[in-house]
């Protein structure tokens, strides 16, 4: 596995969309690619979940996926770097925007229905936590989570089919790196 250069300014990847639009299918190789850390909101929030209980409404899971974002970014913050996996709403850009390094947004599309066919299919093999069940369709594809964060420089990744990660890590290299330049230039 690669690892990061010493000498590599910090890149934080945002890997970004709709729950059931790939999110974590692209982030767990790119991270390995890229040689960062992989800090996944689903995979703190179980844990949270396993360390405090299963929430009984929907409204209990979506405070703990808050809380689990609010532990990436503090984890995140300490790190030279990471690959970060979430739904992320616009709320959440001011925290990502004060990350210690370069960003790079990936946006991560797909047709609706493709998105909801994802997301019913897994929900048999989640945490119970997450209350799968419970949540609407409108809830799951939101004008919110369909937003670009404005973090740093876009890419828009369809994950209809396969995704290229040797090709997309070169994106986000470019990408961070043009932002740099930018960025020294302002």
């Amino acid at each position: 596995m690669p690892r990061p250069s010493t000498s590599r300014a910090a890149i934080f990847v945002l890997v970004a969309g709709p729950p059931g639009s790939g999110k974590t299918t692209l982030a767990k190789p790119l991270a390995s690619k890229l040689g960062l850390p992989l800090l996944a909101k689903d995979a703190i929030k179980e844990a949270l979940m396993d360390a405090l209980g299963t929430p009984v409404t929907v409204e209990q899971s979506r405070d703990l996926g808050r809380a689990a974002v609010r532990a990436i970014l503090a984890v995140a913050r300490t790190c030279p770097g990471a690959v970060l996996d979430s739904p992320f709403y616009p709320e959440s850009a001011p925290d990502l925007k004060a990350l210690p390094g370069r960003i790079v947004e990936i946006r991560c599309r797909c047709p609706r229905e493709l998105a909801l066919t994802r997301y019913r299919a897994r929900s048999a093999t989640r945490h119970p936590g997450h209350l799968d069940a419970h949540r609407t369709d409108e809830e799951l594809w939101s004008d919110q989570l369909l937003q670009t964060l404005g973090a740093g420089p876009l890419i828009d990744v369809d994950t209809s089919g396969e995704i290229d990660i040797d090709s997309l890590s070169r994106q986000v290299e470019a990408a961070a790196a043009d932002s740099s330049r930018s960025n020294a230039v302002e």
